[in-house]
């Protein structure tokens, strides 16, 4: 499901990045409406493990309208803050543990966002 409003500004995005090369993006953030976050919730994965809050994908999407609109809300008043990620060590051969970060839903949502910004860049 691709946002007609999301696509046009990654396209606009992209073209500008394209036609001035020499010049620099210096903040992204006001790109990152309630329609750009809906659409990272729809492109994140969703089996994934929680992170160190234990809200999983299925928990967050029981509220999906409430809780991105508090997510859009904290964004733009500058309140939200990325939790920690919690580390954890996945099993390797030889006894050996790879570690890996497990961030939260919310923070792999903006992440996902920032990232289709940088993607369109």
């Amino acid at each position: 499901m691709r946002s007609p409003t999301v696509a046009t500004k990654l396209q606009r995005l992209a073209t500008q990045a394209s036609d001035y090369p020499e010049e620099v993006f210096t903040n992204l953030a006001h790109l990152i409406d309630a329609d750009f976050l809906r659409e990272a919730y729809h492109r994140t994965r969703k089996d994934s493990a929680p992170g160190i809050d234990r809200v999983t994908a299925q928990d967050y999407a029981e509220h999906v309208d409430e809780n991105l609109r508090d997510l859009y809300d904290r964004l733009r008043g500058g309140r939200y803050h990325a939790p920690p990620v919690e580390r954890v060590g996945l099993d390797k051969e030889e006894g050996k543990q790879r570690p890996i970060g497990k961030p939260t839903v919310e923070d792999k949502l903006v992440q996902r966002a920032v990232a289709m910004l940088l993607g369109a860049i």
